[in-house]
């Protein structure tokens, strides 16, 4: 019988940390699906609306098949979505066959929600002022890195950022070294994700003095121990 091909991807890996894709990965994935007439599937809940008002899709120039959106579409409710080419969404109950359904769909509140969120993001301000930031605390922390022979310590797209996992440094024993980075600024009152491997992500809500007190700390803690205790 027939069966139906699909790669479904993170066009930048958001839950091991920031993984940027080589500069013609993604494209490479469309040539090759579109060759062989299999779908290509962005999984955009982390990179939605957080590099860019087109997601990562956008940032890189690819389109794929399908995308997947999560809470952003209910402004941090928990409402997702899926949208994609016409031929391939009319497949979709109730216009075609395919029935999909979920406790939280349409949800009025978080629908309204997104709504407002949504508004708001479509202010081209609002992304210069995030790149902004995003590159005030990359600088920083990567000044910090530097000062104790790290280089290329840190991976960022838009408004997420983390230490570059991959790199040789971090390697070695990272989740209790992280630990001792996260309780001394949970001290402070600078609340890191609590995972080892989760991306840091900074918002609109975040001001200069909240960025730079967080970029005080972090180079602080980095440079005084070394990120090793």
């Amino acid at each position: 019988g027939s069966r139906t091909i699909r790669t479904s991807v993170e066009p930048v890996m958001g839950n091991r940390g920031v993984v940027i894709p080589p500069p013609t990965f993604l494209h490479t994935l469309r040539e090759v699906t579109e060759k062989s007439g299999s779908l290509l599937i962005f999984d955009e809940v982390i990179t939605g609306f957080r590099v860019g008002p087109a997601g990562a899709q956008g940032l890189w120039g690819v389109r794929p098949d399908l995308t997947c959106l999560g809470k952003i579409i209910g402004g941090g409710f928990p409402v997702a979505a899926v949208g994609g080419r016409k031929e391939i969404m009319d497949l979709l109950a109730p216009l075609g066959p395919v029935y999909q359904a979920g406790t939280w769909s349409a949800h009025p509140i978080g629908m309204k929600a997104g709504l407002q969120t949504l508004e708001c993001l479509v202010h081209e301000k609002v992304y210069l002022e995030l790149e902004e930031k995003g590159r005030y605390l990359e600088q920083r922390l990567d000044r910090a890195l530097q000062n104790i022979g790290v280089v290329q310590g840190l991976q960022r797209v838009g408004s997420m950022l983390s230490f570059h996992l991959q790199h040789p440094f971090f390697q070695r024993n990272w989740p209790e070294r992280f630990a001792g980075l996260f309780r001394y600024l949970w001290a402070q009152g600078v609340y890191l994700p609590p995972g080892p491997y989760e991306s840091w992500f900074f918002s609109t809500a975040h001001d200069e003095k909240g960025l730079e007190k967080m970029a005080d700390l972090v180079s602080s803690y980095i440079e005084t121990t070394g990120l090793l205790t």
